[in-house]
């Protein structure tokens, strides 16, 4: 037997219309098996909370082995995870094509297929994740919509505290006036036909928090492209349906993955690439459809068209070379590298996005913020996320950069609350740009 981590790691397609896959006894045997191998290494202690939860069972057990926690209590560590991938990327010896074949993160996403085959997913969690109900409504009325959801308004937020279960004291996003593509519309695109990279065709798929929340992140991508000749439209078909994964509901993903594949099938085959500014977005379309659709041709198509906004950047500039005009913002820049970039397995792509701007500073933090999307809002997990985010929040003070990003906006907007409990901020021009794409626009003076 090879010792892990001595090949590429290696994703099995999820069979979950199988009735194996939700089969709970099937489940708890896999979730003991696992967590026994977990217990014998723990090198992801230092992870999300469902491994100080699942250690910190067993050493109180009477045994001190897995043998002594009621498996009731397996449900906890399957809540605690957020899905982030980390410990399957980054600390895991043991994960395919290791005999053993341990996939912790999707090991929990079939527990909480479990969980919603039985009627027992968050029912708040899961409104806060139609975002395509939440989102237009959200618009249409942001300014009663962003005066609720502020987190001073005591009277509001003590209500969605009971209503929806969100945290009164977690940062929600704000709602844009319009939508993205509505702005869109609205501005007039200066394409650089001159540009090295002019000959490439490419559509920006704004993401639901493009669409609604910032649609500046997509529309600094739009500029950034158009500056290097590339006259990307913006589409938005459908949310990805993360927020649905994270609940285990596999058929709404399933569907949305295959709907959203059919829409863009007609730029893929005429040889677009898909680039995707937020990395939680991009890594649902690149990596989790083709194991939920797996025989999908348009799902495989598609996901092998789509490139993280970070990385396409920079493949243009290692290919072609970017249009010429970069200057240096001053102040610094503090850089999060998300998880979900890092699942991509594509490197540190804001780095080197990064690197590109001209006598810029910029210090990398590569560590999880703590957000995990609708489950770091939650009442039970906001402040043990705030807990898991600590270190990046201390880092990001201590290196008191005009410019704090991510290419997760949510951790962005994490972040900076934990720079706000140690009396930091963000100010000036900074505040209002969440992902470095943003700073790569602000150099070339967009």
């Amino acid at each position: 037997m090879r010792e892990g981590s001595l090949s590429a790691p290696t994703r099995h397609p999820l069979k979950w219309q199988d009735a194996e896959f939700t089969d709970e006894a099937k489940v708890m045997d896999e979730l003991e098996r696992v967590f026994d191998l977990c217990h014998g290494c723990r090198r992801c202690f230092n992870l999300c909370d469902s491994f100080p939860r699942l250690f910190d069972m067993i050493d109180a057990s009477p045994s001190e082995e897995l043998d002594g926690v009621d498996k009731a209590d397996y449900w906890k560590v399957v809540d605690a995870c957020t899905l982030c991938d980390l410990c399957f990327m980054t600390k895991c010896p043991y994960v395919p094509p290791h005999e053993w074949d341990l996939d912790f993160p999707h090991l929990m996403l079939r527990a909480r297929a479990v969980q919603f085959k039985k009627g027992l997913s968050n029912k708040k969690q899961d409104k806060l994740g139609e975002m395509d109900a939440n989102g237009p409504m959200g618009v249409k009325l942001s300014g009663l919509a962003n005066w609720a959801t502020k987190r001073d308004n005591g009277l509001t937020r003590k209500i969605m505290e009971k209503t929806h279960d969100v945290h009164h004291d977690a940062a929600l996003p704000q709602f844009s006036k319009q939508t993205c593509r509505d702005m869109a519309r609205a501005q007039t695109l200066d394409v650089n036909a001159d540009a090295p990279a002019a000959a490439r065709k490419a559509v920006i798929y704004a993401s639901c928090f493009g669409e609604y929340n910032d649609p500046g992140i997509v529309l600094d991508t739009r500029a950034v492209l158009a500056r290097n000749g590339i006259n990307a439209e913006i589409v938005y078909p459908e949310c990805c349906g993360m927020p649905q994964l994270e609940q285990g509901d596999l058929a709404r993903v399933a569907g949305k993955a295959k709907s959203i594949a059919l829409a863009l099938k007609p730029y893929v085959d005429d040889g677009f690439d898909i680039v995707v500014p937020v990395a939680s977005c991009a890594l649902m379309l690149k990596f989790e459809w083709p194991l939920i659709e797996s025989d999908d041709a348009n799902v495989k198509a598609l996901s092998q068209a789509t490139f993280d906004v970070t990385e396409y950047v920079v493949d243009i500039a290692d290919k072609e070379g970017l249009a010429p005009g970069l200057q240096a913002l001053e102040g610094g820049i503090t850089a999060h590298i998300a998880c979900h970039a890092r699942a991509q397995n594509m490197g540190r792509k804001a780095q080197e996005l990064l690197k590109l701007i001209p006598d810029t500073d910029s210090k990398i933090i590569e560590r999880c913020s703590g957000h995990g999307g609708s489950w770091g809002v939650t009442t039970e997990f906001f402040e043990i996320g705030m807990k898991v985010g600590a270190p990046v929040f201390r880092d990001a003070v201590k290196n008191d950069s005009a410019y704090v990003v991510s290419e997760c906006p949510l951790a962005r907007d994490q972040i900076l609350q934990g720079m706000e409990r140690k009396a930091a901020s963000v100010e000036g021009p900074g505040k209002a740009l969440r992902h470095p794409v943003q700073l790569l626009a602000r150099a070339y003076g967009l």
